[in-house]
């Protein structure tokens, strides 16, 4: 009989086991990325949006449902992933992972997606262009690093690389996923909304991404 296990009850160590994942480090982010400078009015946008989220959390823990509606989706909308040809995708079921040598299924729902409606890969599956796991400002923002990784999984069947983005609102881990027989994944600098040069950054990375 198969085991059912919900991919958010899974540890890292677990992730890495069941998929072959291994981790690496960069510090840069110019080495996979295209960085353009940002303009004055989305440097004003970029400080309401920190000041909004300062306001709340100078008071009290922020919900994962708030970290969302305060931080992530206005820095998307900013970036340009509101825009064709992107579609974004909220909350939905991924498809079951069977892991046969271990007789267990994982199932999980992804938090925010992101696919190019104008690159399919087949009929039913599309270009990930950033996939992003959410969490309370309570929450180190690596906890969600494990949840990220499965969704991705899946994908890497399809596309070289993918990239990944887990949040508590203040802090943002990106990772850059590659496929391949040794998957690996890289954890890029870890930036911070509430630090002037470095959110300014975190806007930098996520229109580059969008652009990809």
């Amino acid at each position: 009989m198969k085991t059912t296990i919900n991919d958010k009850n899974l540890t890292l160590a677990e992730v890495h086991r069941l998929f072959g994942f291994q981790k690496q480090y960069t510090n840069s982010f110019t080495s996979v990325l295209s960085l353009e400078d940002i303009t004055e009015h989305e440097q004003q946008e970029l400080i309401q949006i920190r000041d909004d989220f300062d306001d709340y959390i100078s008071t009290d823990r922020v919900s994962e449902g708030l970290v969302k509606a305060l931080t992530t989706f206005p820095l998307m909308r900013l970036a340009g992933f509101y825009r064709r040809p992107i579609k974004i995708s909220l909350e939905q079921d991924i498809a079951e992972i069977s892991i046969e040598e271990e007789d267990t299924i994982i199932k999980g729902r992804f938090d925010i997606l992101a696919v190019n409606r104008i690159k399919p890969i087949r009929s039913d599956t599309y270009f990930l262009v950033l996939v992003i796991e959410s969490k309370n400002s309570g929450i180190n923002a690596l906890m969600g690093l494990s949840q990220l990784l499965t969704y991705a999984y899946q994908n890497l069947k399809y596309q070289d690389t993918i990239w990944g983005l887990t949040t508590n609102g203040m802090h943002y881990q990106f990772v850059n996923i590659v496929g391949g027989n040794n998957p690996t994944y890289q954890l890029m600098p870890l930036l911070n909304l509430m630090e002037s040069d470095s959110s300014i950054l975190l806007l930098q990375v996520l229109k580059a991404i969008c652009k990809l």
